[in-house]
């Protein structure tokens, strides 16, 4: 079942109430919230939740069981239902339940060893569906109250602010009146933002002794403009006459000018959410120029709302369509983030462990300038980069702040390291030899490194500058995994090759020894020569390794870029005579500097650390961005060898790589890259991937036994599925799954390519999405590449996630 959505109706007004500790007032002051909203509004039903209650349940008077047996998926047990005593007793016409109760008076995962708990998925389902049971045409509120303090265990043994994030309910923090309590109040708020909770109120007792609601009033106030409430305390129990006191309390403080402020608050942030969520499409549409997009063509109605994400789903506004004004429908639906937010992410939305990394830095560094200065940050992550390549040409690592930034880098260092090499003069028109179709980013140096093509034909100061080869390109079709050589290469290039297992494309050893590489060998050699006998000069090869991203998702013959590199490599005096002939090692760098563009195609997103090890060939040269910050923050480092690091050694400044950027290694980005990268080694060292590799090893007949993911070729979208892809051969012309990507090509008629149609209808039917078993909707937010759509998920996107989106993408294409 796809990801539980936020509460949001337009007509239920959901809050969640959290203590700052335990034994802070959270039931007394919930029931004043409550009994306050049913007096206030009486026409408007008023509901009290407890998810979790611990203590004998002979303490709660007007207890009753009922058997509520939810949809399928949603819960599979009978619930006992129980009420809290203050809201039993003191809130007349207030609906009320508890959802688990456990007899122990201990933290919910204690007590609730050896009974079968629920797993939070199935806690939060059951939250959801009491909820969406409470939604009516007309307006209400429900009061959720939690257990414990914020970081109290829930049944499970999630903490509570991790237990509820996917529900996003405004919260009520309850804060401590005791000793201490101003800690306690001030801690547990920042928990709960640094999760993305939205607190709208600070509700807690009044205290003469310690003055805590003075000072969190003016500390909350100040740092956070969030509004303290403080209410009398209850009054002494008096065994002869507590009811009596109990119910003049309540009475007088449900009725107290203050309450009825944070109420009529709570009200008017409710509404302002929903009209802001409501409007920002419209607002866009007026206000903002998006990327990669002709704004002719795009309506209001064709932009997508997003009020959060986390884990592998973006939480999404429902078209009007699907969720009129005031409907009782819920706002909100899953999206399954199916291009992993333009391929950045790895680790989830929300990774609470990138978050801390981030605040860490944030606290310990903000910012601080990085030339000539180290900071640890920086100087962990350079140190981790190059042991996890483990490359062995590559000594140094150059920090800047996106993919395309750091191919600029890339460039400068190979073109210079070329000229040195060759004793070109500085005004010596210098070019890369690179792939057709190409795209390494749309800063002017990069953009010169790609053919004219549809990303910079018409920007006015584009001058390619390089030769651009064909290449032959990998598709499963009709269950075959099949080499194309296309028509742009020579007739000597060799012919179309079929292989049964994708595994078998890239067993480059045994290619090579049948000597499928000697057409390629031709090929690159003949082009080259061409070229360099026009006395064009060239100083780069700068390549994507296995896939070319956005120039349509296509699976490049590994073989082939191996070949193309190793052609390269030995035949240095083909671009020009060496000036500064000396001692060279295995290291440096022979006939041009080998650039690896891995901004897309690095760092797990194919199935493996580097993607170059699908090659088996080192760049002298490698950039890494993307998931190198686990999708939460812009960073890129460009790696570079010694031989290339030298070229830029010089007595003269000005000989040096005089490139920067203000955030150049940022400490935040830095931290929280440490982090990401951590957190996959983990998973690769653990085997969180198993389950995927062995759908693949099986499939092909082979042993099942454990298999690192760095070592062998697997994908998380099962081969089953990517067979029955390929066999609808009317409107698919192939498909290729790899690592988390998985690319479908649709036949198209209006000549495929970047500017085709060809795959939107499955796109929109993907978003159109469809409905679970407990009637929430959801659907796949994705983007095309013109005649392709292609879906990824993240590094910890689970085996029934990718089931779910491949049995809904399988539709999408009968359709």
């Amino acid at each position: 079942m796809p990801a539980i959505s936020p509460l949001l109706w337009c007509s239920l007004r959901v809050h969640q109430v959290f203590g700052a500790n335990t034994d802070v007032g959270k039931t007394v002051l919930s029931s004043i919230l409550c009994r306050a909203s049913s007096k206030v509004w009486p026409q408007e039903p008023t509901a009290y939740l407890k998810p979790v209650s611990t203590g004998p349940d002979n303490e709660a008077d007007h207890r009753f069981q009922k058997n509520c047996v939810l949809p399928s998926k949603v819960g599979r047990w009978k619930l006992n239902t129980f009420v809290a005593s203050h809201i039993g007793k003191y809130t007349t016409g207030v609906s009320h339940k508890t959802l688990f109760q456990y007899d122990q008076a201990v933290s919910p995962h204690i007590a609730a060893k050896g009974k079968k708990p629920p797993s939070d998925e199935e806690l939060l389902g059951t939250i959801y569906y009491h909820a969406s049971q409470r939604v009516t045409t007309g307006f209400g509120w429900l009061f959720i109250e939690t257990a414990g303090g914020v970081h109290s265990p829930g049944p499970s043994g999630s903490t509570q602010a991790d237990l509820y994030r996917p529900l996003r309910s405004p919260v009520v923090l309850i804060g401590d009146s005791k000793l201490g309590g101003i800690s306690l109040t001030v801690s547990a708020y920042e928990s709960l933002r640094i999760r993305g909770y939205d607190i709208e109120s600070v509700l807690m007792f009044q205290d003469a002794e310690y003055g805590n609601a003075e000072y969190l009033t003016e500390y909350f106030d100040r740092q956070h403009g969030v509004t303290v409430t403080a209410v009398p305390q209850p009054p002494p129990r008096i065994p002869e006459n507590d009811e009596e006191a109990m119910l003049e309390y309540y009475d007088q403080t449900s009725h107290s000018s203050p309450v009825r402020e944070v109420l009529e608050h709570l009200d008017d942030r409710h509404r302002t959410r929903v009209q802001a969520l409501e409007s920002m499409a419209s607002e866009a549409h007026e206000k903002i120029w998006y990327p990669f997009t002709q704004q002719k063509l795009l309506k209001p109605d064709d932009i997508v709302a997003m009020d959060s994400a986390l884990g592998s789903y973006l939480q999404t506004l429902k078209p009007k369509s699907q969720a009129p004004v005031n409907s009782s429908e819920p706002l909100l639906q899953p999206s399954f983030d199916g291009s992993a937010s333009w391929w950045t992410q790895g680790l989830g939305h929300a990774n609470l462990s990138l978050t801390m990394a981030a605040a860490y830095a944030a606290g310990r560094y903000g910012h601080v300038m990085f030339a000539g200065a180290i900071h640890e940050p920086a100087l962990t992550l350079a140190k981790m980069l190059l042991e996890g390549l483990q490359n062995p040409r590559l000594s140094r690592v150059f920090f800047s702040d996106n993919g395309s930034t750091g191919m600029e880098v890339a460039v400068k260092m190979a073109l210079r390291a070329a000229r040195v090499r060759y004793g070109w003069s500085p005004d010596t028109k210098v070019e890369i030899v690179g792939l057709s179709g190409a795209y390494h980013g749309d800063t002017m140096g990069v953009m010169d490194c790609a053919e004219p093509n549809i990303y910079n034909e018409k920007v006015e100061w584009y001058e390619g500058k390089g030769v651009w080869l064909s290449y032959p390109t990998v598709q499963c079709i009709k269950g075959r995994w099949r080499i194309r050589v296309p028509d742009t290469m020579d007739s000597g290039s060799g012919e179309d090759r079929e292989f049964r297992y994708l595994h078998d494309v890239f067993d480059l050893e045994s290619r090579r020894a049948r000597g499928d590489h000697r057409p390629y060998e031709r090929y690159i050699l003949n082009t080259l020569r061409d070229e360099v006998r026009k006395g064009r000069k060239f100083g780069a090869l700068v390549i994507e390794p296995v896939v070319l991203g956005a120039g349509g998702m296509l699976l490049v013959d590994p073989l082939f870029q191996q070949t193309l590199t190793k052609v390269v490599r030995e035949t240095p005096n083909l671009f020009g005579p060496d000036t500064q002939p000396h001692n060279r090692d295995e290291k440096s760098w022979t006939g041009l500097p080998v650039v690896f563009d891995e901004v897309f195609t690095g760092l797990y997103r194919l199935g493996r650390f580097a993607a170059s090890s699908f090659l088996g060939v080192y760049p002298d040269i490698s950039v890494h961005a993307k998931l190198l910050t686990g999708g939460l923050i812009p960073l890129c480092t460009t790696l570079a060898s010694e031989s290339i690091f030298q070229a830029f050694a010089s007595d003269d400044k000005s000989d040096a790589l005089l490139h920067g950027h203000s955030y150049t290694a940022h400490p935040i980005g830095c931290q929280v890259a440490v982090e990401s990268l951590k957190q996959m080694l983990q998973m690769e060292k653990r085997g969180d991937w198993e389950w995927a590799i062995q759908m693949g090893k099986a499939q092909a007949g082979g042993d099942t036994g454990r298999t690192q993911a760095g070592s062998h070729v697997w994908s998380i979208w099962p081969p089953d599925v990517v067979e029955w892809i390929s066999q609808q051969d009317g409107r698919i012309g192939g498909v290729w799954a790899l690592g988390s990507v998985l690319a479908v090509r649709m036949r198209a008629r209006d000549g495929g390519g970047y500017k085709s149609t060809a795959a939107e209808g499955v796109r929109d039917r993907l978003l159109q999405g469809t409905g679970g078993n407990d009637g929430r909707r959801w659907n796949v937010h994705s983007r095309v590449l013109g005649d392709v759509l292609y879906l990824m998920g993240s590094h910890k996107t689970t085996e029934d996630e990718v089931a779910e989106v491949a049995d809904l993408l399988c539709k999408a294409l009968q359709h």
